[in-house]
């Protein structure tokens, strides 16, 4: 049974959704310093001030932003690399994920390369953690594909997917998701194979 609390509940949540992602394209259009709180509320339909509701200012704002997509990106990872029947498998979906990730969030790649270092430094440091706790889970999958291949080789494997994936903010739009999808994938793999079969 749906009570009103657990409807004010969820309503607060779409909401915050929805000031976040209003907030991510603003700030990667017009960088962190370029926006307002009055800019961000403009684009959810509500006063600035109103905005305090859900967080304590432009800063908090950015903070939940960043965390909150370093921890989704973890949570997903985890998910499908312990859910995998085997590691190629659970490969084909880490790569499902940060594609998805890429194609979908390209405000929030461009976000989080430009802004992060306006987060305070508690929350950087949580950040960080999730980003290496999720190379990890790659690194853990890759070395089980490529058990002779050093660890530190394999986690720059999976650095440099990352940069060719998270490049879709210079490209969104020029190839149909179709399209684009199955080249990411294929160019990652490529990638994965020429790093850890370097010489």
């Amino acid at each position: 049974m749906t009570t009103a609390a657990t409807t004010s509940t969820r309503n607060r949540r779409n909401r915050r959704a929805e000031i976040l992602e209003a907030a991510a394209r603003l700030f990667a259009a017009r960088g962190f310093h370029g926006v307002s709180i009055e800019d961000i509320g403009s684009a959810v339909g509500v006063s600035g001030p109103a905005l305090y509701r859900h967080f304590s200012g432009k800063d908090a704002l950015l903070a939940e932003m960043l965390l909150d997509v370093s921890s989704r990106l973890r949570e997903s990872g985890v998910a499908v690399a312990t859910s995998a029947p085997d590691p190629r498998q659970a490969l084909d979906a880490l790569l499902n994920v940060q594609i998805t990730f890429a194609i979908e969030q390209p405000a929030l790649i461009t976000v989080h390369d430009r802004e992060l270092g306006n987060v305070a430094e508690p929350q950087r440091r949580q950040i960080r953690r999730l980003q290496r706790l999720y190379v990890e889970e790659w690194v853990t999958v890759l070395a089980e594909l490529h058990p002779a291949c050093p660890a530190a080789r394999l986690r720059a494997a999976t650095h440099a997917v990352f940069g060719l994936l998270n490049s879709t903010p210079h490209s969104a739009g020029e190839l149909p998701e179709r399209d684009m999808r199955p080249l990411l994938h294929a160019m990652a793999k490529a990638a994965i194979d020429a790093v850890v079969n370097a010489r």
